[in-house]
């Protein structure tokens, strides 16, 4: 019976290092004009567990102001690829709640892709699937295209997400960013990149792609199973302990 107990616990201490705790998303409303975040993301191809060495870049929002309908924003790209490493961010992209109706962007992308019930509705390489609206240094129709910014630099500007009915507060969440004209990775050209933590003042949070993080509840379990393990075993030191006459 201990056997097995120590083989359960065992599996259940490798649950909770396992489940990392999920990054949780931003939530801003008219409070919150003046309020920075960023987000740093890896690089990856096939799917998110593919990651490519020394393929990064971080993602700074501002939210500059609210007015009901519309949420203004400063954003900043710094494409942090290193290592011998080249690529051009050409694009990024996030999901919004509620839903918007529409963005704008200026400074160094250009273009936006916004969800509106077509078959064409913006969708991001590598698995990830659709995506609420992303934003393109180029013109095309998708959100994979060329141009963006290059490794080693940055890029900013601003960007403006509209609501209908007026809102009195959103969340962004998934945030990705599209690579293209990569070298230096073998025979990689292209990768995506998703969120692996996100820092607001002094707090970081981190996501499934960063360092694993226990969640809180698993951590609880643990420490409760190996009470109970300490007790079960001194429960059988106690009975195994030899009779004297």
């Amino acid at each position: 019976m201990f056997k097995k107990l120590a083989t359960g616990l065992a599996a259940l201490a490798g649950l909770a290092f396992a489940a990392p705790a999920h990054a949780d998303p931003i939530t801003l409303g008219a409070g919150d004009e003046g309020t920075t975040f960023s987000i740093n993301l890896n690089g990856f191809v096939g799917d998110s567990s593919s990651t490519i060495d020394n393929l990064t870049s971080t993602l700074t929002f501002t939210l500059d102001s609210v007015s009901g309908d519309r949420y203004d924003f400063s954003y900043t790209v710094d494409n942090t690829t290193s290592g011998g490493l080249t690529s051009n961010i050409s694009s990024f992209a996030f999901n919004v709640d509620p839903d918007i109706v529409g963005a704008t962007v200026d400074g160094a992308y250009s273009y936006t892709f916004v969800t509106d019930g077509r078959s064409s509705d913006p969708r991001y390489p590598n698995q990830i699937g659709a995506v609420d609206v992303c934003f393109k240094a180029k013109n095309s129709g998708s959100c994979s295209n060329g141009g963006g910014v290059s490794e080693g630099n940055s890029g900013s500007g601003t960007l403006s997400l509209f609501f209908d009915p007026d809102v009195s507060e959103i969340t962004l969440s998934d945030f990705f960013v599209r690579y293209q004209g990569i070298s230096g990775a073998g025979n990689v050209g292209s990768a995506s990149g998703e969120q692996i933590s996100s820092t607001s003042g002094t707090t970081t949070s981190s996501t499934t792609s960063g360092t694993p993080v226990p969640a809180p509840g698993m951590l609880g379990l643990l420490a409760l199973a190996l009470v109970s393990l300490g007790f079960m075993r001194r429960r059988r030191d106690h009975v195994e302990q030899p009779a004297f006459a």
